[in-house]
């Protein structure tokens, strides 16, 4: 066995791609602020996501808006449960969103 060279084995690494196509990473940090508060929910409630799902819609529409994903409607990303009372269905996803800037200040 040789150190530092690849080995003779023929090894398959290849996986499937995403189902919804790509998800660019967001370089300029432009919903890193959502990111984070989701973060500090699902550390705050023991990695519960339920308490924390507000946040999760509101970094999504964010991403949207900013051309990071494909606009997907809400129910199609798990969210008809919390529309079907709300009388908002087939509406755009960032005016469902309703998501808020974060205080500028916020950082991990």
């Amino acid at each position: 066995m040789s150190f530092g060279r690849p080995s003779n084995t023929s090894l398959s690494l290849g996986g499937a791609p995403p189902q919804k196509g790509s998800f660019p990473l967001d370089h300029e940090g432009e919903c890193k602020d959502y990111m984070v508060r989701y973060l500090k929910c699902m550390k705050q409630n023991k990695q519960t996501s339920t308490d924390c799902r507000h946040l999760s819609k509101e970094y999504l529409a964010c991403r949207m808006d900013k051309g990071l994903m494909e606009r997907t409607e809400w129910d199609a990303l798990g969210f008809q449960e919390q529309e079907k009372g709300a009388g908002a269905a087939g509406t755009q996803p960032t005016a469902q969103a309703k998501h808020t800037q974060p205080p500028s200040g916020a950082s991990a």
